[in-house]
């Protein structure tokens, strides 16, 4: 029931989206709520008659807010940033409006179009080799997922069943499952949970392999863990490295990983999940040495390129082994125009897919080349600034080096400390970082995440975590000067109680 009232809540939702945002920087980036508290809020059932909006709108200032964590909030430091913007969710909102299902050409052939055009166009900017676009001679492309974790599960399905029929054609007689049963993938310690998930979703050991003291996995290291493997009779089949890995920001050695891959036959794909939004700016390509090597490649534009979520976009190289894995025909997906132009059904899990392209598009025209590098610089520079706040602070020490927007320190001295400085942070709800280890210490993960973050949001930040450790170690020292105190009058005590025996062994002896 369309009415012009409608038209009027659409408004008043983008004033309210526009006045959220505004008003990010003074509320607290925690919520202060406890679980279950929405369910006292809200009624226990839908209601029967309709609501004036102005009502629901009201509520989700009411009951909603309170429950958010401002994941865009400038105080927001946890995890890795979850990108936004007014183009893309400009762009968001036009695509809900079209509503269309693209999981193929004839479905609605500009969400195909487009996806192609935007694909090629971040991956020319990033640097990418010619073999992972559409727009080469070869097999490759791009193609936008929802996720980093489903791109490198899907990868993983599709390294299964190329490496099975690879196999099977070595060797006629074998039983498809038992070569599947024998498959395993390799990853470092370091890398995502959602490389160990995709290896348990996938039915394939995940081996995590030890990395070497700046947390990088070696060549030397993977080939040690595919030899082993291959004496027990093992399949080796599927490596995922990382570059920019979650808790240190670290990068495996694609140079000397790929011509491992390369010479076993094995699945190589990269997870650049955020770090490899940096690649728009030339000076950080080196950090992607070696990627000529890889089968297939991931950036999430929804973390760092300014493109809310979901918008993960994956290039292969040779993109007939995602359809020889999930080609499934029924005579009503079938159009004539099949073989022309990808068909991205077969280039995932699920059928149905959104238009995702659009708001990538929409970022990458509004902001140009020249703005998305900007918006990068700009986020490695404050998280130099705060790096400088914390080597100026002999109570902390950083623990790795400073990579991206990224800074990993510590309160010097025992884990403890560290974890008690965190465990305020949060209790006090005016910044979020959250905690990661390195070498056995407990380190607190600083991310400069919000595209509104400026120089005096750092300055916020570092303020309430320099205060907080200020309270924190006079509480020890005070601590520990009662312990010093109940330790002296202890040994007063035992002093006077042998004083007391002395004298009256004297006493004894005098008698």
């Amino acid at each position: 029931m369309d009415t012009p009232e409608f038209v009027e809540f659409a408004k008043a939702t983008i004033d309210y989206v526009a006045d959220y945002t505004d008003s990010l920087r003074s509320r607290n980036v925690l919520p202060d709520v406890e679980p279950g508290y929405l369910s006292k809020l809200l009624p226990k059932e839908a209601p029967k008659k309709s609501e004036r909006w102005q009502e629901v709108l009201k509520d989700v200032e009411q009951y909603i807010m309170p429950g958010i964590t401002h994941w865009n909030s400038p105080h927001f430091h946890a995890y890795f940033p979850t990108a936004n913007s007014y183009p893309a969710i400009v762009a968001e909102i036009l695509s809900c409006a079209i509503g269309c299902i693209g999981f193929s050409w004839i479905a609605s052939p500009a969400c195909t179009e487009l996806e192609v055009i935007t694909c090629n166009w971040l991956g020319k900017l990033l640097g990418l080799p010619n073999e992972f676009l559409n727009c080469s001679s070869g097999t490759g492309g791009g193609v936008i997922q929802g996720s980093a974790s489903e791109c490198t599960f899907l990868c993983l399905l599709a390294a299964k069943e190329h490496t099975t029929r690879r196999m099977k054609r070595l060797h006629p007689e074998a039983d498809e499952n038992h070569i599947k049963s024998k498959l395993v993938a390799y990853t470092s310690n370091q890398s995502n949970s959602s490389v160990e998930k995709a290896g348990i979703l996938g039915s394939m050991p995940m081996r995590l392999l030890p990395v070497d003291d700046k947390c990088s996995l070696r060549g030397e290291t993977l080939k040690k863990a595919i030899q082993e493997d291959l004496e027990k009779g093992f399949i080796p089949c599927y490596v995922v490295a990382t570059l920019g890995t979650t808790g240190t920001c670290a990068f495996d050695n694609i140079d000397e990983i790929g011509p491992i891959c390369e010479e076993y036959n094995i699945w190589l794909h990269v997870d650049a999940a955020y770090a490899g939004a940096a690649f728009v700016c030339p000076e950080f390509r080196y950090l992607m040495s070696g990627v000529q090597y890889a089968d297939s490649f991931n950036v999430n534009a929804h973390k760092w390129l300014l493109t809310n979520f979901d918008a993960s976009v994956m290039w292969v190289k040779n993109s007939r082994r995602l359809i020889e894995a999930f080609s499934v025909n029924r005579i009503y997906l079938a159009h004539d125009k099949e073989g022309l132009v990808p068909d991205y059904r077969n280039w995932q899990i699920p059928l149905g897919r959104r238009f995702r392209s659009l708001k990538l598009w929409f970022v990458m025209r509004i902001y140009g080349v020249q703005g998305l590098q900007e918006h990068i610089r700009h986020t490695i520079k404050l998280a130099q600034l705060f790096e400088k706040y914390v080597r100026s602070d002999n109570r902390f020490e950083i623990v790795t080096e400073v990579v991206m927007g990224l800074v990993c320190f510590r309160i010097i001295g025992d884990n403890s400390l560290t974890k008690e400085l965190l465990d305020r942070l949060q209790t006090r709800k005016q910044v979020y970082l959250v905690v990661g280890t390195y070498q056995h210490k407990l380190v607190a993960r600083f991310v400069v995440c919000s595209r509104l973050c400026r120089e005096e949001d750092i300055a916020f930040s570092w303020n309430e975590i320099s205060s907080q450790t200020t309270e924190i170690l006079q509480e020890k020292l005070h601590e520990k000067s009662m312990k010093n105190i109940v330790k002296s009058m202890d040994d007063i005590a035992t002093r006077i109680e042998s004083l007391n025996l002395e004298t009256k062994e004297i006493s004894q002896k005098i008698s």
